[in-house]
């Protein structure tokens, strides 16, 4: 694999800052010591400007090239966060915050974008900007969503946007990636329902939430198996259901909660208009009442067509023809995709081998990869911004 030689030069100093990176998780927002410890590597680097606090706890730098008349500026992210998991694998470099671990590779994603990042400061060979991005609570957080709001776009006069994400069960250091919708909408739902209570020795007097809970899970399936064209692709899922805490009281309220995916967006309109109807008519015909607060959470991931042709061409310079580009859609969600809302750009896979899927507590992001993603995001910016 032609992977740039400065890059594998340092590629053991990358790990170093992953593995310290992976030992000090931190959930959503508060990725103090990692927000600090990407600002301290950045300004070492030499990096011309530095700013945090964006979205929060999110970090951007700016890198000029060493030619600037192209006036184009090229954005890079990663995100920061972990999960709230425990972490059961046992080496060196283990979570020192229980109950807290990187299951997702978020520590891998800063580490590669900052070794790409030094490099970067190093060499400066490009006509423009690259501006990296490091974001925090991508995890359920939505920090792609405040960095934007913000104004970081317009702020940093960022013209592209790519992001790249790990991917367990894909060749190590392979790339995949598809033109279009190519990760679902996360959604979630709460469903509250409210009967009469009473002594489960006397049903007749009572209406009984967790029959009607029960039901309206069942009925909530045919939204997805009758009304979703069968083409298009959507999930609904109950997650939790609460009711009652004594086995001889039929309970007053309920609450189901749960997420629904999509990968279109008429698709979600038809699902939450749906939903809301056969939540508050199963109830009624229970005597019951109902609510469904639906929550729209993180969009279609959906890239654009010219950013993902030019995102494969950049791949296949770095690993050659291991480059899926029409890899399948996932219904998992990804809120890059605020970004992609935001300005054109493209979301790409790198393989990472066999393992543990993320979100796992076995996984460990595979430092093998390293060189790779570095290697990708340098040479996407010098491909997109060429020095001449």
């Amino acid at each position: 694999m032609p992977i740039v030689n400065r890059i594998a030069e340092f590629h053991d100093d990358v790990t170093a800052w992953r593995r310290d990176i992976h030992a000090h998780p931190e959930l959503q927002f508060d990725v103090h010591r990692t927000a600090a410890l990407v600002a301290d590597r950045l300004r070492e680097f030499g990096v011309d400007e530095v700013v945090t606090g964006i979205g929060r706890t999110g970090v951007v730098g700016v890198i000029r090239g060493r030619k600037t008349a192209s006036g184009r500026t090229i954005g890079l992210r990663a995100d920061m966060d972990a999960l709230p998991i425990q972490e059961v694998l046992d080496h060196p470099y283990k979570s020192r915050n229980a109950g807290i671990m990187h299951a997702c590779g978020h520590d891998g994603h800063t580490a590669m974008l900052l070794g790409a990042a030094r490099y970067l400061a190093e060499t400066r060979n490009f006509d423009g900007t690259a501006v990296v991005i490091f974001q925090p609570a991508e995890e359920g957080g939505g920090g792609g969503r405040e960095m934007v709001e913000e104004g970081m776009m317009d702020r940093f006069a960022i013209d592209e946007v790519y992001g790249m994400h790990n991917a367990p069960g894909l060749p190590t250091g392979s790339f995949a990636i598809r033109s279009g919708s190519m990760m679902a909408a996360a959604d979630m739902f709460v469903i509250d329902i409210e009967g009469i209570g009473g002594h489960a020795a006397r049903p007749q007097r009572c209406i009984d939430t967790t029959l009607v809970g029960a039901h309206i899970m069942t009925a909530l399936q045919s939204v997805v198996a009758r009304n979703v064209d069968p083409i298009e692709a959507a999930v609904v899922s109950v997650t939790t259901f609460k009711a009652g805490d004594a086995f001889n009281v039929i309970p007053q309220t309920a609450r189901l909660t749960g997420t629904a995916r999509t990968l279109s967006a008429a698709v979600r309109d038809q699902l939450e208009e749906r939903m809301k109807e056969v939540v508050e008519h199963t109830a009624r015909a229970f005597g019951a009442r109902a609510t469904l607060d639906y929550q729209r959470h993180y969009p279609v991931l959906s890239n654009h067509a010219a950013q993902t042709d030019f995102a494969a061409s950049v791949a296949r310079q770095v690993v050659g023809d291991r480059v899926d580009v029409n890899t399948p859609q996932v219904m998992g969600g990804e809120d890059f995709a605020f970004m992609l809302e935001a300005r054109p750009g493209a979301f790409i896979y790198i393989g990472q081998g066999d393992g543990p899927y993320v979100h796992h507590p076995e996984y460990d992001f595979n430092d093998q990869i390293i060189p790779v993603g570095c290697s990708y995001w340098a040479r996407l910016v010098e491909t997109a911004l060429p020095a001449g």
